[in-house]
Order: structure tokens, then sequence, then C-alpha cells
């Protein structure tokens, strides 16, 4: 059974979710190391200790927090597989926790400063038509800035509520788009467009006034440029809006499973941060307003 089920998970991997060779690659080798070590090759018998003895071992072996948690996050995808398949009845990597990495956790703005943020930009002049559509698909659709200047003209499907990303292995997907983003997409294809496109023969969406594919590093210049009309003095760049997108859904009680989507995540442990997130805002939250608060009681 261990030789089939790793196959096929692994074409699972390659066909169905359209993981790249890189990373599919990396899975290889972290789960053959792992199935390497273990003492017998059942699946259905490891137990959670065990994982984390494995894990325990790695980090003696010199391995990094980051490492470790890519380890136990392959771990946890392939059982899910298993479960999936029906080939186990438990997944023990549940009950492990992942290790604490010593990264500071992503920048994102509250929902206010993201409004801040979007209104900074004056829509009253064709640049500011195009900038504003930029910043509203950034924070609207948690787009990386690489596919935000990769969307294509064909990507937009307004009938039906939603956009067309390319994301990392060149894998398409769906993302709804909201009431603001399009009035701002809309306004700028009628109004603005047009003066960049005179030849009206690009594909690309958003261009630049040489009339070609607008450039990442004028995406964010742009962020940044906003950012000081807005008042902020601190890092702000297109990922931010990624991590604002990410944590007001989640914090608006969306599930996981569809953030993830959304994001183009393929491990739902990438996604698993915006988690943490959440969690450092609701302690502010009760450090700023209960009152057996450690702030409110002078602790």
């Amino acid at each position: 059974m261990v030789m089939d089920a790793v196959a096929r998970f692994w074409e699972h991997l390659r066909v169905e979710q359209g993981m790249s060779r890189n990373t599919l690659s990396s899975y290889q080798r972290e789960l053959c190391r792992f199935q390497e070590w273990l003492p017998n090759k059942d699946w259905a018998a490891v137990k959670p200790d065990e994982i984390r003895e494995y894990l325990a071992g790695l980090r003696r072996e010199g391995i990094g927090a980051r490492s470790a948690y890519h380890n136990l996050a392959v771990i946890r995808r392939f059982y899910r597989f298993l479960l999936e398949e029906e080939l186990v009845d438990a997944n023990p990597s549940e009950l492990v926790e992942f290790p604490k990495l010593d990264e500071p956790l992503p920048e994102w703005l509250s929902r206010d400063d993201a409004k801040k943020m979007l209104n900074a930009v004056k829509d009253d002049t064709r640049e500011g038509i195009r900038n504003r559509a930029i910043l509203e698909l950034l924070y609207g659709c948690g787009l990386r800035v690489s596919e935000l200047t990769g969307l294509r003209l064909d990507h937009l499907h307004f009938e039906l509520g939603y956009i067309v990303a390319l994301g990392k292995g060149k894998k398409e997907r769906a993302i709804p788009i909201n009431d603001l983003a399009k009035a701002a997409l809309q306004k700028y294809l009628h109004e603005s467009r047009g003066f960049y496109d005179k030849s009206r023969s690009s594909l690309y969406l958003f261009l630049n006034r040489q009339g070609k594919r607008l450039s990442r590093q004028s995406v964010f210049n742009l962020v940044k440029r906003t950012a000081l009309q807005a008042g902020f003095r601190g890092t702000i760049s297109p990922h931010t809006f990624r991590h604002s997108f990410a944590t007001h859904l989640l914090e608006g009680g969306a599930n996981l499973r569809a953030v993830q989507l959304m994001l183009g995540h393929s491990d739902i442990s990438t996604t698993e941060i915006y988690t943490h997130l959440d969690r450092v805002r609701l302690r502010k939250e009760y450090d700023e307003k209960h009152p057996r608060s450690r702030i409110r009681s002078g602790k």
C-alpha cells in the first residue's frame, strides 16, 4: 500500500493540483525522508509522537524552524490525501503543532487604513482612474503584483462576478470581484485605458504611457507614493494589500479553505498564518477594551 499511495499522491499533486516541478520536488524530498525514517512503513500506524520525534530530530541535525514547518506541512497534506482516499482512518499530523517561526508576521492594514489608502487616490484624471483601479484590485482580490500586471482583458468576467488570475506555475484561479473594485475597473476601461492603448492592440489590462504592460516596479512605486499621500510612514507594499485581503476575510468569518483558494496557495499551511494575524488583532482588541486587560489595569 505504501508505494502505491505515495505514487498516487505525486500524481494527484502533479495532475489535479497543477503543482510546479520545483514545488513537487521539494514535497518528494521531504516525504521520502520521513518515509525512510519510519521504523515500519505502515502510514496507518504512525502516531503523533512519532512525527514530533521526527521533527525534533531534524532540528537536532541543524534544520531551521521554517524547514521543519515545511516538513510538517508536507506530512499533513499527504495524510489529508490518504484520508480522502480512505487509506487511513485518522490524520496523526493534525495533533502536531507547527514549530514557531522567528520571522515577524506580515504587516496588514486595518479596514479603516485600507479605506484611507484607497481614498488617497483621486480618480479625476486618466492616471488617477487607472491607479485607483489597481489598488482596488490589489485589496479587493488579494492579487500578487505579478498577477495584477499579468491580467489580460479576457481575464475579466464581470457578468459572472469574477476575474481570472494566473498564479504560480501558470495555474489559473477564479477570484470574486466586489462591486467597488468592479466599478473602478469599469471606469478605467471606459474612461482611461484607451489613452494608454492608442493602437488598440494590447491584450494586457494595465498599461503605461508607452502602451506597454505595466511593470511590477511601477506598481510598487504607486503603492509607496500613495502611502505617503495617505500619511503612512511605515513600509507598505502591494503585498500588504494581499495580507489585508486575507486577514479581513477571516475576520469576517470566511472559511480558511476558501481563502486558500482565492489566494492561490498550494498548501493550506501557508494560509494558516493569517489565523495568527487574526489572533494578534483579537489580543489587541482585548488589551484595549477589556477592563481586566494588562493595558487597562496598568500592568
